[in-house]
């Protein structure tokens, strides 16, 4: 719940299990949504559209967690080799105590 309570912010950090539950939340939310309403429906555009713009900021927030610039995340318009990279650091601990982009989430120093 904390990444839609921040769907539109991109300051901070995300710790790891925010980005992944969210993950799982939102392929679960798109699955369901799609099997009620179908592919081609508005509403369904409008929750995807919605949904997306929250990927991209826990993306960007996740890889501020580690220390990275939330520029990094367009590499994952590089086929593969940037998806591989972007899940690499999506999978990395926190990056300890406070960093440029804000304290640690999980409030260990």
């Amino acid at each position: 719940m904390t990444c839609f309570e921040k769907i539109l912010t991109i300051d901070g950090r995300a710790r790891r299990s925010e980005f992944w539950y969210f993950s799982v939340c939102v392929f679960l939310i798109s699955v369901v949504v799609n099997m009620v309403f179908g592919n081609t429906s508005v509403i369904v555009r409008i929750i995807s559209l919605i949904l997306n713009i929250a990927t991209v900021t826990v993306g960007i927030r996740r890889l501020h967690d580690i220390g990275k610039s939330g520029y990094w995340y367009l590499i994952g318009f590089v086929p593969v080799i940037g998806w591989i990279l972007l899940i690499y650091w999506y999978c990395q601990d926190s990056q300890p105590g406070t960093n440029m982009y804000g304290e640690n989430p999980k409030g260990i120093n």
